[in-house]
């Protein structure tokens, strides 16, 4: 009973208290509440307190007493979007946008049943659409926009009858447009553009009976445009840009006669351009460009009479601009063709649209001379032919163009002089002439053109001096002169351009030194003078010049010290290729930690490799070739985990290769050539798999070839010749699929040529293994090599026959087989290299360009294997020993019957018939014995296809030797006929 009667008591009091304050306490209850939920570092909500009257509280607007707008917009609010709003029932106009709010769109929102606008945009507001915004029956304007809202467009959103304005732009809205939006029969504006949306149109929205704006750019909407939106006669912007839309465009659209603006671009729309939209008659604004249409312009602009921009860039569209096009009291201003087919003339009919402002017909295959009256579009500002065939001259009207900004030529076949009126137009920014073949000199009135920014003349043929008084272009942020002929040296007045940031002078004919003015080009950041003749040392005030980010001086004379060029500490690309500088290499380089490129080659740098540079951690390029450096790689160069080229080739760096180059996983480059390194080559390099040149040649390494050499499966250049290597080739090499040129020539190789090796089927260069001592023989794998160019294995111990398979090899212009010991028939497709590639191969070869193969059977049958010759000449020996032997036997015995004979002589006298008749019987065995002795010996000569010509006084000794002698004569004169 007791709790009864409390509880009455509370509502008398709860009643008394309305009465006395009115429904404002209650809200200032509320109203108090909502500020403490919401964070409001600018004070907007300061006077809200509960001593003033509620009506006058910041941001609250109030009728008969009732608060009907809450508006703190733009206020730096942050919090969540208080749920006490709903108590707010009076609330007609609710406006928290353009704060911080974050968290989620209150459900309770729902219950503001008088609530008419409701602006939650821009904000930081996440989670899905609430359900519960369905009831809000009298709602009009609903902007929840640019927030972070996700999920689907709530289909509840149909239930607001009333609404005529729908605001979900740049949201991360995903699913498809709901079919229910076409309930919505008094909607005027649906802006969903920028969120993820995605699926067809409805082709339910013609029910938007009054849609006057429908925005879906930047969406994934796919499908074809629904016809049914021609339905749509109040509807003044269609923008459906970027999004997926494919299919032609609905002719029903030329229906839409209140269309100011129209933007299809971005789709992939193709087919004609309906001709029946040249019905748009107040069409401001066409944008139907990044599609994929063709077929011929047929938009004009004396149908569409208050068109200001057609921009119909980026598509397929074919044949010229029609002949009446344009006419005089045109409106156009912008007329947006690039990248088409377009061809023909330049279109003398634009001449007519004096109101353009912009006109871009680059990319396109116009071509014919420029019309000299291009002064007759009084207003243009932008001019954009580049990139067609334009030829002929540009004409001295060009000059009376005095509203032109932006001139873009480049990339036709103009021709002549830069016309000196230009210097008349005081507007012109930017001016680009790059690729035609424009010739004369840069004329000094161009420097009159106050304004000019950029200046693009690369690639032509212009001549003479770079204008004394460029220093007058104050503005000047761009000179791009490279590829020209121009000669002379940099006027000092370049340094007065205080403003440039990009200096390009390269590929031209220039002289002199740097002009010392250059200290003051503060925010140069690019700087490139390749390719010419300067001379001299750097001025020590370039180190000034603290923004400098690219630096090519290659190609040059310059001399003395690089360290002036070291003074920035941005830069990120150094290049003094082929030059004369000397001293060490700086230090402070290392401070640039931005640096990518670094190329010192060809220069007479001195010292070691800084170990600084370890802390270039970006370094992608690092080439100190040729020079004159010293000591050992420094192992701190590991930290330069970026590297893709190391060039150390041609000086006189120490030590072994070290180990840690297997880290450098990007390296795509390394030549460490022409140094006087020695060890090994470490296994650890196997693990550089995008490593694709391998350059060691001409230092001191043994040992054999890594096997790891195999996992380097991306070389397309591996050259280890000129070393002290020795073992066998890798077979695993072949595992490089990608070689095309290997080069191990001159080490000490043995074992025979791995037929893996043919599987290496891109080699093309060159395969050189010559200078080792590879044996056994050529494996007839080598016949896949079809692209191979180069092929030379001399100076080797292979043997066997040339494998017929390398006659397929029809790419070879390059062959040495010579100093082997090959035999057999040449391959006939070989016959039409020189003699010098078979020579040297123990006289087995045969076939062109060597003897014939049939006169070679026929040496064959006198020429004897080096055994069997050998055989001979002992059986000779032999022979000639027993001989002699014989002889002297015969000649004893002579004597012994002369002794007898002298004896007797002696006993019986001088004279005698016993006497003669005994020494006639003598002589006769002598005579008889003497010849049949020469015919032996001849016969035995003959036989061995030599002449002996012996003395007959000679001793047996002397005819031995004379028959090796002349033996060993025979086969150097074969040899010689060889040759």
């Amino acid at each position: 009973m007791a709790g009864i009667f409390f509880l009455f008591s509370a509502i008398v009091a709860a009643a008394i208290l309305a009465g006395a304050h009115g429904e404002n306490s209650t809200d200032s209850y509320w109203l108090m509440r909502i500020k403490e939920e919401l964070d409001d570092p600018a004070g907007v909500m300061e006077n809200w307190s509960p001593e003033a009257n509620v009506c006058s509280w910041n941001g609250l607007t109030c009728s008969f007493d009732q608060i009907i707008g809450l508006n703190l917009s733009w206020s730096g609010l942050s919090g969540g979007v208080p749920r006490e709003l709903w108590r707010l029932s009076s609330l007609q106009t609710l406006d928290l946008s353009s704060n911080i709010l974050t968290g989620a769109i209150p459900p309770e929102l729902g219950q503001l049943q008088n609530l008419q606008i409701l602006f939650l945009h821009s904000n930081y507001l996440s989670g899905k659409i609430p359900a519960e915004i369905g009831l809000l029956k009298n709602l009009q304007v609903l902007r929840i926009g640019n927030n972070m809202l996700s999920g689907e467009v709530t289909p509840n959103i149909s239930n607001l009858k009333e609404l005529r304005v729908l605001g979900l732009a740049f949201c991360q809205l995903n699913g498809s447009i709901p079919v229910e939006i076409g309930n919505l029969k008094h909607l005027t504006s649906l802006d969903l553009q920028s969120n993820s949306l995605s699926g067809f149109i409805p082709e339910e929205i013609h029910g938007c009976e009054e849609l006057q704006n429908f925005a879906a750019s930047n969406n994934m909407l796919q499908g074809d445009i629904p016809p049914s939106m021609g339905s749509l006669k109040s509807l003044e912007v269609l923008n459906l840009a970027n999004n997926s839309l494919s299919g032609s465009i609905p002719v029903s659209l030329s229906s839409l006669q209140k269309l100011k603006y129209f933007n299809l671009l971005g789709n992939s729309l193709s087919g004609d351009i309906p001709i029946e939209l040249n019905q748009l008659s107040q069409l401001e604004v066409l944008d139907l460009s990044r599609n994929k249409l063709s077929g011929t312009i047929n938009l004009l602009s004396s149908q569409l009479k208050n068109l200001t921009a057609l921009v119909l860039s980026d598509n397929a569209l074919s044949g010229s601009i029609p002949s009446n096009f344009c006419l005089n009291n045109s409106n156009m201003r912008q007329l947006l063709l690039a990248r088409n087919k377009l061809s023909g003339n330049f279109p003398v009919e634009l001449l007519s649209c004096s109101s353009l402002q912009q006109l871009d017909l680059s990319d396109n295959g116009f071509g014919g001379e420029l019309p000299p009256f291009l002064d007759r579009l009084e207003n243009l500002t932008d001019l954009v032919l580049n990139n067609n065939s334009f030829t002929g001259t540009l004409s001295p009207e060009i000059g009376n163009l005095s509203n032109l900004e932006n001139l873009y030529l480049f990339g036709n076949r103009i021709t002549g002089r830069i016309p000196v009126e230009l210097g008349k137009l005081q507007r012109l920014t930017t001016i680009y002439l790059y690729d035609n073949q424009m010739t004369g000199q840069i004329p000094r009135e161009l420097t009159d053109c106050s304004s000019l920014r950029e200046i693009d003349f690369f690639g032509n043929h212009f001549s003479g001096f770079i204008p004394s008084t460029i220093g007058k272009l104050k503005q000047l942020v761009l000179l791009q002169l490279r590829q020209n002929d121009l000669f002379g040296p940099i006027p000092p007045s370049l340094g007065f351009c205080r403003k440039l940031q990009f200096l390009v002078l390269a590929d031209n004919k220039l002289s002199g030194s740097l002009p010392p003015t250059f200290r003051f080009l503060s925010e140069l950041s690019t700087i490139t003078l390749y390719n010419n003749s300067f001379e001299g040392s750097i001025p020590s005030s370039l180190s000034l010049l603290k923004n400098l980010k690219i630096i090519n001086f290659s190609h040059n004379r310059f001399m003395g010290s690089i360290v002036p060029l070291t003074g920035s500490n941005s830069l990120t690309a150094l290049d003094l290729t082929n030059n004369s500088f000397s001293g060490p290499l700086p230090s402070r380089l290392a401070t640039s930690r931005n640096l990518t490129r670094l190329r010192l080659a060809h220069n007479h740098l001195t010292g070691s490799i800084p170990p600084e540079f370890s802390q270039l951690t970006e370094l992608n390029f690092l080439d100190l070739s040729f020079n004159s450096l010293t000591g050992e790689v420094p192992p701190h160069l590991s930290n330069c985990q970026k590297l893709e080229h190391l060039l150390l080739s041609n000086n006189q760096l120490t030590g072994i290769m070290p180990p840690w180059l297997g880290s450098l996983k990007q390296l795509g480059e390394l030549d460490f050539s022409s140094n006087n390194f020695h060890g090994i080559v470490p296994k650890e390099l196997g693990n550089c798999s995008k490593l694709l040149k391998l350059s060691l040649h001409s230092n001191y390494f043994s040992s054999t070839i890594p096997q790891e050499i195999g996992d380097l499966t991306s070389l397309n250049v591996l050259n280890l010749q000129r070393n002290n290597f020795s073992g066998p080739i890798p077979a695993n090499i072949q595992q490089c699929k990608k070689l095309y040129e290997l080069r191990l020539s001159e080490n000490s190789l043995t074992g025979s040529i791995p037929a893996e090796l043919g599987g290496s089927t891109e080699l093309q260069v060159i395969l050189d293994l010559s200078n080792n001592f590879l044996s056994g023989e050529i494996p007839s794998s080598l016949g896949n090599l079809m692209k191979l160019e180069r092929l030379n294995l001399s100076t080797n111990q292979l043997q066997g026959k040339i494998p017929s398979s390398l006659g397929k090899l029809t790419s070879l212009h390059m062959l040495n087989l010579s100093n082997n010991h090959l035999q057999g028939q040449i391959p006939t497709t070989f016959s039409g290299f020189p003699l010098s590639s078979f020579i040297g191969n123990d006289r087995r070869l045969c076939g062109p360009p060597l003897v014939s193969c049939l006169e070679s059977k026929g040496q064959e049958k006198r020429r004897l294997s080096n055994t069997e010759v050998i055989g001979i000449i002992l059986a000779i020996v032999l022979t000639s020993t027993v001989i002699c032997l014989a002889m002297l036997y015969i000649m004893l015995r002579i004597w012994c019957n002369w002794r007898k004979v002298s004896i007797s002589n002696s006993e019986y006298g001088t004279g005698g018939t016993d006497h003669q008749q005994r020494k006639k019987e003598a002589e006769k065995k002598w005579t008889f014995g003497g010849e049949k002795w020469r015919i032996g010996e001849y016969w035995k000569v003959d036989s061995l296809a030599l002449v002996a010509s012996q003395d007959k006084n000679s001793p047996s000794s002397t005819t031995t030797t004379a028959c090796i002698l002349h033996l060993k004569m025979d086969q150097d004169s074969m040899e010689d006929t060889l040759v």
